[in-house]
């Protein structure tokens, strides 16, 4: 006789008399998270070593605190950086379309960019007035005296050769340019050559005058071209001269301020941008059209685009929307009075990832997945140590002007935080995570129900309660509470970590206590939460078990029948889990096909659960041990299932199921079974036991329980029950059963209150146990199978040849 469970191995009860304070006032607050020892060692390891490749990938479940700890752990652990440095962007006078980088020390972008500042304003008043300086005007007009002179020197002597040959010196402007030409004189005025023309054709000048003017304009004509390009020469030396006073001028003040800042801000980046600030407004500048248009303080200005506070610690970010623009940094755009789209060095700005240069960025991995590109470009910019605010592939899909600023050298250390899924696709699919990513930080979902245990989870109450979010909690809270993380682990030994659901319902729990005027969160403020959060999510949960009392799904929970069993599935409710009955049945007839799955065949059943059903071909052979072929054809199904199905936690009652048709002995249909087999009748573990008796239990209740129902589950599930406590009561007066049982065996003895039979010395089972009769049916399948001609036998699974 196969006796069910005692009532006190249903549910551990925390007593609360056993924890050693009275409320949580009296604990010392839990400053981390709770039983993550391996965790902090891995992330303390991550945090401080320096080695290449240590970036940390945090795996865990969500709710476990892992956002905290990490920023717990940064914020302890203060770790040692590299040398931080202020990054700035600048114009290149070499190649205008990549920004020249200029790294600082901490603390000192600010500075320089002011004084950069005051230099441009220098450049665009101070030293246009330095070189209208009474001093300079003097030079320069000595300097133009003099190349006038020597130019007269060579001119007057022309000019009056010019005279004494009746000739004149005349110069025209034709446009843009002056010209010089030599005219004829007549009455002492010099006529143009279509005046004199008419004179001569009028007879007042004869051709013999003609003649000899001509010749002599044509002798000194070539002398006049010779004179001009004398003359440029002079001009040119004189230009070059008054240039060279402006420049030098210029240079030497220049020269001066740019001293000073290298000075303030040594090192050769520094230098060569001055030095090409100079050379540019020597070069460019100082002959430019005074209508130019010119703003020297944004073409020699600084864009600052990372900064740090000397003698402050690392940086730490948290990169919450991790888009490539956010991790990597953008490049604006501008537009002018026509609408044109322009950009510079000023319009760089900086991501997450300059931010954390020298420290530590922060990231949820599946943020980072969900975003295009981001991912690439983080392991870029990891693996090359080089960070491309705009990389070169994306540099064509902006309308109008782009621009490459050079790349920033950095060092951050990443730290990933995901769960084990994705932990495992990176790890799978992506040789460079394996490569960057070599610190796993593990965090547990459980830990044991143990003395330290319990303290952590009234010391991580006494923290909250400690910052105000909620009153303190007395012990029987306490308790309550450790009763529920041992439901939610399923298990009576371990607890959850999952900090996140335990805050909720303490938090709730605390409203309550609060609204009833209670100075302190007591036992029944966390039982009425847990009640509450359950309740608010159960529609699903409630429309099934309406649709069971209306007879719409059909689940018998008396009687026996023939080929039909209770199994046991579940159902999600947000972070909730509901369970409810599912009938299966089965039947069985002469024929070759095997054994069929229904869900299999009409494609609603998932890998795990189509695993389940090849196991029972497998297990049939082990139990029945025939020295013939099967010869039947037998099929199982979910009633009235019109969605997938997965999981195996109903393999061991089909297989009960299956052997119920094949003998025609009914069962109970007062008691419901979950648990998986293997090939050789092990009865194996399943999840979401509490929740499946627990869904079999509502369904007796609704339809009124007869002191005979009960569930059938693995034996090595015994430990993880933690069922509620009207369960627990109703087993505890013998109006429900719980029974443990570790080969299928033992499930078929309870379901049909007959043996399943031993073998004897001869192989043979007893000719009235279940497994004999089996045998006996099967054979009998077998001889009518042999008065069939062309009937082929396959495995189960497989689709029958069709006969020839």
């Amino acid at each position: 006789m196969h006796e069910p469970l005692p009532a006190d191995r249903l549910r551990w009860h925390c007593d609360p008399d056993s924890l050693p304070f009275e409320t949580t006032e009296e604990v010392e607050p839990l400053p981390g998270v709770v039983g993550q020892g391996s965790a902090v060692e891995a992330l303390q390891f991550g945090i401080e070593c320096s080695a290449p490749g240590q970036n940390i990938f945090v795996r865990g479940l969500g709710g476990t605190g892992r956002m905290r700890l990490v920023r717990r752990m940064l914020e302890e652990l203060k770790p040692a950086c590299d040398v931080k440095l202020d990054r700035c962007y600048v114009h290149n006078f070499k190649e205008p379309n990549c920004p020249r980088l200029i790294s600082l020390p901490a603390g000192r972008a600010r500075a320089f960019r002011r004084r950069m500042h005051d230099f441009a304003e220098f450049l665009r008043d101070g030293l246009p007035e330095a070189l209208n300086s009474e001093s300079i005007k003097q030079r320069r007009e000595a300097i133009e005296k003099m190349g006038n002179d020597r130019i007269k020197t060579i001119t007057d002597p022309f000019e009056t050769s010019l005279k004494e040959a009746n000739l004149a010196l005349v110069t025209m402007q034709m446009g843009p340019v002056a010209q010089t030409a030599i005219f004829p004189m007549v009455e002492n005025q010099p006529l143009p050559p279509e005046q004199y023309e008419a004179l001569r054709s009028e007879g007042k000048i004869t051709d013999a005058e003609h003649e000899e003017i001509e010749k002599r304009r044509d002798e000194f004509s070539r002398e006049l071209e010779t004179i001009t390009e004398e003359v440029r020469k002079l001009r040119r030396r004189t230009a070059a001269a008054l240039h060279s006073i402006l420049e030098g001028t210029a240079r030497a003040l220049m020269h001066e301020v740019a001293r000073e800042i290298l000075v303030e801000f040594p090192g050769d980046d520094v230098q060569t941008f001055l030095s090409e600030v100079v050379d540019d407004v020597a070069e460019n500048q100082l002959t430019r059209a005074p209508d130019e248009p010119f703003d020297p303080v944004s073409l020699y200005g600084v864009n600052v685009i990372a900064e740090n506070e000397e003698g402050e610690g690392c940086p730490i970010v948290v990169e919450n929307t991790p888009t490539l623009n956010n991790l990597l940094g953008t490049i604006d755009r501008e537009f002018n009075a026509r609408g044109q789209a322009t950009t510079d060095y000023r319009l760089i700005r900086g991501g997450s990832l300059l931010q954390a240069d020298g420290g530590y960025l922060v990231l949820e991995a599946r943020d980072v997945l969900s975003e295009p590109a981001a991912w690439k470009y983080l392991l870029r910019t990891l693996r090359t140590g080089a960070l491309d605010i705009v990389p070169a592939e994306f540099g064509t899909i902006f309308v109008g002007p782009t621009i490459k600023p050079e790349p920033i050298p950095i060092r951050v250390r990443v730290i990933l935080i995901g769960d084990a899924r994705l932990y495992y696709m990176l790890d799978q699919y992506d040789e460079d995570f394996r490569n960057l990513f070599k610190v796993l930080a593990d965090f547990e979902t459980e830990i044991p129900r143990e003395p330290e245990g319990v303290q952590q989870y009234a010391g991580a109450i006494a923290r909250m309660a400690s910052d105000g979010r909620f009153p303190h909690f007395h012990k029987g809270a306490v308790a309550a509470l450790l009763e529920h993380g041992a439901r939610i682990a399923a298990n009576q030994n371990k607890v959850t970590t999952r900090a996140a659901r335990i805050v909720d319902i303490g938090e709730e729990a605390a409203f309550l206590a609060q609204r009833n005027g209670s100075d302190y969160v007591q036992a029944e403020h966390v039982e009425s939460a847990v009640s509450a959060t359950k309740r608010r999510a159960e529609l699903p949960s409630r429309r099934f078990r309406e649709l069971l009392r209306s007879g719409t799904i059909h689940v018998q929970t008396q009687g026996k029948v023939v080929g039909q069993v209770n199994g046991l599935a579940v159902i999600q409710a947000g972070m909730l889990t509901y369970g409810f009955p599912a009938r299966i049945t089965a039947s069985i007839g002469a024929g070759s096909a095997g054994i069929v799955d229904i869900e299999g065949k009409a494609s609603l059943s998932g890998p795990i659960h189509a695993k389940g059903f090849q196991i029972l071909g497998g297990l049939l052979r082990h139990l029945l041990q025939l020295d013939h072929p099967l010869a039947f054809s037998a099929s199982l199904a979910f009633e009235q299932s019109y969605g997938g199905i997965d999981g195996d936690s109903a393999s061991g009652a089909e297989i009960c199921c299956l052997l119920s048709a094949l003998t025609g002995i009914p069962l109970r249909q007062d008691v419901a079974m979950t648990g998986a087999i293997d090939q050789v009748g092990h009865i194996q573990a399943i999840g979401g036991v509490n929740e499946k008796i627990e869904g079999f239990f509502d369904t007796c209740a609704d339809a009124g329980l007869t002191g005979t129902q009960g569930v059938i589950i693995p034996r090595s599930n015994a430990s993880d029950l933690m069922l509620r406590d009207d369960v627990v009561a109703a087993c505890r007066e013998g109006q429900f059963r719980i029974w443990a049982v570790e080969w299928v065996s033992e499930a078929l003895e309870i379901f049909t209150g007959r043996p399943a039979g031993t073998r004897d010395e001869e192989g043979h089972f007893p000719d009235d146990s279940i497994l004999g009769q089996a045998v006996a049916k099967a054979t009998e399948y077998w001889v009518m199978s042999l008065q069939s001609p062309g009937t082929y036998f396959v495995e189960e699974g497989e689709e029958p040849e069709a006969e020839t």
